[in-house]
């Protein structure tokens, strides 16, 4: 089943990179948007993963959603990173995760214009195109940051931005890809140290969690003592080492 899953998740990819000029609509919140391709993918990803496993529950960003229950569910987003889809950024990617009893067990992402497909599946480690990866081992001081700004709440902007000023001040460096997803990714193969964002839904996290943890790496959910995944929720992933440091940023930030 995981290969199968694999595979829909690089068709729905050819969708994406055949996709041009997309119609595209306002959602609720500040500078939410999503296209007719957001919604076609998803519409091809619910068909071909039910087909697969007709048992399965089905969760995913441009729908009306029940509360996740213990039953198989897939956790989707057809496109994260819909506005840098809109403007050819050439940074989006499909995520898919099959939570068991609200807990990730398989993790997809698939990152279509590199061509990159990273797996993991619960106890087997994490991979890229097949090959095993690793988070990196970088001292705090040096760490590379990827930040997400969680547009859609204003409120927590100034946090967010003070956050990113003490990450800036103690650590390496800021990157800003524009999709949790891709930056989960980045996590799990060693290009960031330390990714964050005050607000996340579950399927911006489903699928990356898995794969960072199954690299070596840690997931937090803000305010909570085990993983979130029923709704929206602040995160923080990051190399074991790092972890001190970052949640002591955030810690400060959201008190």
């Amino acid at each position: 089943m995981f290969v199968q899953i694999q595979q829909i998740a690089r068709e729905a990819g050819d969708m994406i990179l055949n996709a041009h000029n997309a119609p595209t609509h306002q959602k609720e919140g500040h500078f939410n948007f999503v296209t007719d391709t957001d919604v076609a993918v998803q519409e091809y990803l619910k068909k071909e993963l039910l087909a697969l496993m007709p048992e399965a529950k089905f969760f995913a960003e441009e729908q009306e959603n029940e509360s996740l229950t213990d039953a198989p569910t897939f956790v989707v987003d057809p496109i994260d990173g819909t506005l840098n889809f809109m403007r050819g950024r050439n940074m989006s990617a499909i995520s898919i995760g099959l939570l068991e009893k609200k807990r990730p067990i398989l993790g997809v992402i698939y990152q279509p214009y590199a061509d990159e497909m990273y797996t993991a599946a619960l106890g087997g480690g994490a991979f890229c195109n097949g090959k095993p990866i690793h988070v990196a081992d970088t001292p705090f001081e040096n760490a590379m940051i990827a930040i997400g700004t969680s547009p859609y709440d204003a409120e927590l902007a100034k946090k967010t931005m003070k956050a990113a000023g003490q990450f800036l001040l103690q650590a390496g460096d800021l990157r800003r890809t524009g999709s949790a997803a891709v930056d989960f990714a980045d996590l799990a193969c060693g290009r960031a140290d330390v990714f964050f964002e005050l607000r996340l839904r579950p399927w911006d996290v489903a699928a990356g969690a898995l794969i960072v943890t199954e690299a070596g790496g840690e997931f937090y959910s803000l305010g909570h003592d085990t993983p979130y995944f029923d709704g929206p929720c602040g995160i923080l992933a990051c190399i074991p080492g790092c972890k001190e440091k970052a949640m002591a940023i955030l810690s400060e930030v959201l008190a």
